[in-house]
């Protein structure tokens, strides 16, 4: 053994699948689970016999949700959990990725894939989780293996280690050759590799290539170091513990490569996992937990099952389970009602479940995704406390039928469970129940879930903006609403002097009656009555930013009430607001928006053309070759802009946005807003 030697991670593991979209992630999942003997036989194409199944992610050929897989290799249990790639399903990792032993990341020699690749490698660096890549398709590359390295190592923090290097005939790649083992292997589709003899150029390549492995391990080992300084080859066995070490230490990120399609690289892929990933027992360490002897859970996926009610998919930190235990939450104690580990969809029920597994606990209604659950007497705080993402786009939703109005709502209350990157805005101004999400597709699928699943037909349409208006103008205006008929009349009578206030001064209301022409008790109806009037103005929208003194009037001791005076507050109000120069005010946001820095221009340019006015830019910190755009932009502007965003940055780019200021809006623009295309608020 070598002399950074220790006790293999022999328990239960588990491990996610993350990386860009497309690359085949979901392929692996299939050919390591046929090559565990999971399932009989891997899929050619698509979601295949575990992969994602909703109809939403065969309609649209991607994943759309994590599936969750249990198998074992060589006696040792392992959960792999598929992650969709796309950036706009790309919260549904958080979760998953906080009790997660290893990541194997997925990709693919194209240069178009890097940014991605870099948002995945990114994240894992914030949570510091070891991963490993896996380059795929790699009988496609164009370019030699050690080519790939280098256009793939700017999106690594830490080096990229090369285990593997194509085994090569004619110029095709027909296997591999293992930089530790120095041994070759030639592939054959969905079976084991052949050991073939290394012999010629790919002698010469194999040592070149595990001379720089070598190097880079030496890098954290002094001995190792010494060893290749005085030409002595290292003992196999201290190759491996190094290669183990620093996966597990975050110090490199190990590189296998294969053809997920083809069932290419698995078994040398599994072996990598097996000896080297960490188990529950560096988790544990990662996330500060203590094991005190109490169970703790970690909640990572929730789902509700269209028979079986709902599932709360957890890691098992620490302890033992059994089915019928009662847990603790932050906010609910709740008692488990049926445990299973899962393949895909298909639920396998068990009675116990130990430190590290994977499991599916039932019926927990009191349990959200990214929960800490426990025995405990204490209600647990999360150990990785859950965020939800700012919304980047946003529809209203309406059930096409009235009678479905509750139906949707307690629908949408569902998938927010199980998505947790859905926000949900009653907006009690406008009447509209605003769906947020991180992209058109991932509302797109949110609608065909709520149509398909819950069977509720709905529409969807732009959420209105809440344009203002205010006044540029001073007048003073009497009120005076006079009526008699019959017995006691009504009466009231009122001076309102308005002016204009700053911009964000909002409203104020005074008074400076002598003598009391208004008697006291009426004048807090005045005021109702100008409230009431500021709900609409002459443009038709709420008025902001104004001052109304009542300065006169008089009343009847019999006629006058607290009705006559509130509306003869609302029409001085409505008679003098159409002098006062009225004008339509539009909400304007701050926005970053986070970019490649090769797109940088492009993004501006896009800003620029939705009046967006550019503040700056600079280097985002800590993102090798991302920059942070600051800009202003009208709210008008934003309904589709993160489309036109993705577009112009292979699809990586993301913003965040807040409230910034009202500006004044005339012309055309204003025009479409009062005629109602600009859908007021």
């Amino acid at each position: 053994m070598g002399h950074r030697s220790g006790e293999r991670s022999r328990g239960p593991k588990c491990i996610a699948i993350v990386g860009p979209f497309a690359c085949g992630k979901t392929t692996l999942l299939e050919a390591i689970l046929e090559r565990t003997d999971a399932i009989p036989k891997q899929a050619d194409t698509g979601a295949g016999t575990v992969g994602d199944h909703s109809p939403e992610a065969k309609s649209h050929q991607m994943s759309v949700e994590a599936n969750v897989a249990t198998t074992s290799f060589l006696g040792e249990s392992i959960t792999l959990i598929d992650c969709p790639g796309s950036i706009e399903f790309a919260h549904e990792a958080e979760a998953i990725l906080a009790a997660a032993d290893m990541a194997i990341v997925v990709t693919e020699p194209d240069e178009k894939k890097t940014a991605a690749l870099q948002l995945t490698l990114h994240r894992l660096d914030e949570l510091g989780i070891p991963r490993m890549i896996f380059l795929n398709r790699i009988e496609q590359a164009t370019m030699g293996v050690r080519d790939i390295l280098k256009l793939l190592q700017p999106t690594s923090e830490t080096p990229l280690l090369l285990r593997q290097i194509p085994l090569r005939k004619d110029g095709i790649v027909i296997g591999s050759i293992d930089l530790a083992l120095e041994r070759a292997y030639v592939y054959r589709e969905h079976a084991s590799s052949e050991i073939a003899p290394i012999s010629g150029d790919d002698k010469a390549r194999e040592i070149e290539a595990r001379f720089s492995m070598l190097e880079t391990l030496a890098d954290h080992d002094d001995q190792l170091m010494e060893q290749l300084l005085e030409e002595i080859e290292p003992p196999r066995d201290a190759i491996f513990d190094d290669l183990a070490a620093d996966l597990r230490e975050g110090i490199v990120t190990p590189v296998l490569i294969g053809s997920a399609e083809k069932g290419n690289g698995i078994l040398r892929l599994l072996k990598a996992i097996r000896h080297d990933a960490p188990d529950v027992e560096a988790t544990r360490e990662r996330l500060a937990l203590q094991d005190n002897g109490e169970t703790v859970l970690h909640v990572m996926k929730t789902v509700h099952t269209p028979h079986g009610g709902k599932l709360s998919v957890s890691r098992l930190l620490c302890g033992t389970l059994t089915d019928g235990t009662e847990l603790r939450s932050e906010n609910a104690i709740d008692k488990a009602s049926g445990l299973y580990t899962l393949l895909g969809r298909e639920q396998k029920k068990v009675s116990k479940a130990e430190a590290g597994e994977t499991v599916a606990l039932g019926k927990l209604e009191g349990v959200q995704t990214g929960d800490t659950l426990t025995t405990g007497k204490s209600a647990p705080t999360p150990l990785v406390p859950l965020k939800r993402p700012q919304p980047v786009y946003s529809v209203a939703v309406h059930p096409k039928e009235r009678r479905d109005e509750a139906k949707l709502s307690l629908a949408l209350q569902k998938l927010l469970e199980e998505d947790p990157s859905l926000s949900l805005d009653q907006r009690q101004e406008t009447g509209e129940m605003v769906l947020g999400g991180q992209g058109e597709m991932h509302l797109r699928v949110t609608r065909e879930r709520l149509e398909g699943k819950y069977q509720i037909p709905i529409d969807t349409d732009a959420p209105a903006i809440p344009y203002r208006e205010t006044i540029r103008k001073s007048t003073t205006k009497r009120g005076r609403h006079k009526k008699q008929s019959g017995g006691h009349g009504q009466f009231g009578d009122v001076v309102l002097e308005i002016r204009p206030l700053p911009r964000g001064a909002g409203f104020e209301f005074t008074d400076t009656i002598t003598g009391g022409v208004v008697p006291k008790q009426y004048i807090p109806s005045v005021e109702t009555g100008v409230h009431d009037a500021l709900r609409s103005g002459p443009l038709s929208f709420p008025v902001i930013d104004l001052a109304v003194n009542l300065s006169d009037g008089s009343y009847h001791s019999v006629d006058s009430s607290d009705m006559a005076f509130q509306l003869a507050g609302r029409l001085a109000m409505k008679e003098g607001l159409a002098e006062c120069s009225p004008v339509l005010l539009e909400p304007i946001l701050r926005i970053e928006v986070f970019t490649p820095s090769d797109a940088t221009a492009r993004v501006t340019a896009i800003l620029s053309q939705r009046r967006g006015q550019i503040l700056g830019f600079d280097a985002r910190e800590g993102w090798r070759g991302w920059d942070v755009v600051e800009a202003t932009i009208p709210a008008s502007e934003t309904g589709d802009l993160i489309i036109e965003l993705r577009s112009a940055t292979a699809g990586v780019s993301s913003y965040r946005a807040g409230f910034d200021r009202m500006a004044e809006l005339t012309g055309r623009l204003a025009d479409a807003a009062m005629n109602g295309r600009g859908k007021a608020a």
